[in-house]
């Protein structure tokens, strides 16, 4: 299906809310022409009900059935083109029993930009899907699924470049594992240098943030006067871009997908430095442009400060691109294309 072949497709759409990347892809696909009915996937998106989920889903089961049946009754008497999933940490397996038996000629698409381990339930899931796609290659490897990369919005292609940026390295990420640590030692790194940094760490609350100090090991030397409890709109992201030569990219140690600050960073233009290795495996790797650090051995050279960004082909990023991710879910996907190897 080419991008043209989006218009009057009906879709209904089931997604977790993450910093309203949910939303893009749903306006992007209205914009494509298709018509799309979006859900949270999450009965409520408070702090407790997110814990309760990921930790102990059954206790909030009877809360989940309930959301899910009213669903139900709104869909009763639509008839889709596709079903398209993301995550798929909540959803009860009854819904899509049924949601099969009310769609008969219905595709089901599933894709995940979590790892399996961090959501197990997933896993319990994928028999109801007809394509099955996830962004971590060695998940797709061991659970045989399509392997898709992520993506950047449309906003980021069009940063503006400027000559000479405000901030020669920029770190925009929620406090989580090591990030602090290791964030904190770049910065002091570019200190020496004389080359300009800054960082943004998001808490989602002064409560998570008292209870990870208390429970976990790696915030025991976070700077609380450098936590912020506000969420960075994309605007405000986009100007710290415009503002910034190199992106720092820390993943979590359990997550070998690269993020989305991956491919924001590359389509806007802009040199990475990342502690995700397996970004040497894939086709746009250059280590003009991306530079890998060891997070337990932290070793920076100043040429990569000092030298410019190589753009890339148009054709690539339009792969990277939403649209080019939206093409691949909902059409034939290449998973080699994106490795080197």
């Amino acid at each position: 299906m080419n991008l043209e072949n989006f218009k009057n497709k009906k879709i209904l759409y089931i997604s977790v809310k993450t910093f309203n990347y949910e939303l893009e892809i749903a306006n992007k696909l209205r914009e494509l022409g298709a018509k799309v009915d979006y859900f949270d996937e999450r009965p409520s998106n408070s702090i407790l009900t997110k814990g309760i989920i990921r930790l102990k889903r059954s206790f909030f089961q009877k809360k989940i059935d309930g959301y899910y049946r009213n669903i139900l009754k709104k869909i009763e008497f639509k008839k889709y083109d596709f079903f398209f999933l993301v995550k798929g940490e909540a959803i009860p397996s009854f819904f899509l029993a049924k949601l099969k038996l009310l769609q008969k000629d219905c595709t089901f698409i599933y894709y995940t930009w979590d790892s399996f381990e961090n959501n197990s339930n997933a896993l319990s899931i994928l028999h109801f899907f007809d394509k099955k796609l996830t962004f971590d290659r060695l998940d797709a490897e061991k659970f045989k699924l399509e392997f898709r990369p992520l993506f950047y919005i449309d906003k980021y292609k069009n940063i503006k470049n400027i000559k000479k940026p405000k901030y020669k390295m920029l770190f925009l990420g929620t406090a989580h594992s090591d990030r602090y640590r290791i964030s904190n030692a770049i910065v002091n790194w570019c200190t020496k240098y004389d080359f300009s940094a800054f960082t943004y760490y998001y808490m989602q609350s002064k409560l998570v943030y008292f209870l990870k100090s208390k429970f976990d090991t790696s915030f025991k030397d976070f700077d609380y006067q450098k936590l912020s409890f506000t969420s960075l709109g994309i605007d405000e992201i986009i100007k710290y871009y415009e503002d910034s030569l190199i992106i720092l990219d820390i993943n979590h140690p359990n997550q070998k997908g690269l993020t989305m600050r991956t491919f924001e960073a590359l389509g806007a233009g802009k040199k990475l430095i990342t502690t995700n290795n397996e970004i040497e495996k894939y086709c746009f790797y250059n280590s003009n442009n991306v530079f890998v650090i060891d997070r337990n051995n932290i070793d920076l050279k100043k040429i990569f400060f000092e030298s410019n960004f190589i753009p890339l082909s148009e054709e690539m990023l339009f792969e990277m691109s939403i649209s080019g991710w939206l093409k691949s879910i909902f059409t034939e996907n290449d998973s080699s294309f994106w490795l080197n190897n």
